[in-house]
């Protein structure tokens, strides 16, 4: 073993940094992207310095791992910005205040309501087919409704 870590070359880094980015396409979420370049980068500097002893290519490779992900973890940190649709994937919300007709009857505090071309279930006071209601809430995937007057 000691042989072996004697005489990496840049082959080795090369070839492990090749095997955990294709790990990464596996889905690893990004975690072996920054190794595998870091191995990748250790590789390129053994190349340009064959004399490197191995205990210095272990810590350049765990400096650069560290550096890399430090790099695109501030990266994607200032990059983030809040949404100019805070309301988008939420379709219950953009229905409240609206007003629906009923269209299964709402026996027991539950029924039904078209909205467009779907139909919603919900909950509020006994109303008959055809009563008009306004959306006041949403509770998970059922609206909340009142009678208009």
């Amino acid at each position: 073993m000691w042989d072996y870590l004697q005489h990496l070359s840049f082959w080795d880094w090369l070839g492990l940094g090749t095997v955990l980015l294709i790990l990464e396409v596996f889905g690893a979420g990004g975690y072996l992207l920054w190794i595998g370049v870091a191995a990748a980068g250790v590789g390129v500097i053994s190349f340009l310095i064959p004399a490197l002893p191995w205990t210095l290519q272990f810590l350049l490779f765990g400096l650069l791992s560290v550096l890399t992900a430090l790099y695109w973890w501030r990266r994607q940190r200032s990059v983030a910005r809040p949404s100019d649709q805070p309301g988008l994937n939420m379709r219950g919300q953009e229905l409240i205040g609206h007003t629906f007709v009923v269209q299964s009857a709402i026996v027991g505090g539950r029924g039904k309501i078209k909205v467009n071309d779907g139909v919603w279930m919900v909950i509020g006071p006994d109303l008959p087919v055809g009563s008009q209601v306004r959306v006041v809430s949403q509770e998970g995937a059922i609206l909340k409704v009142e009678a208009i007057s």
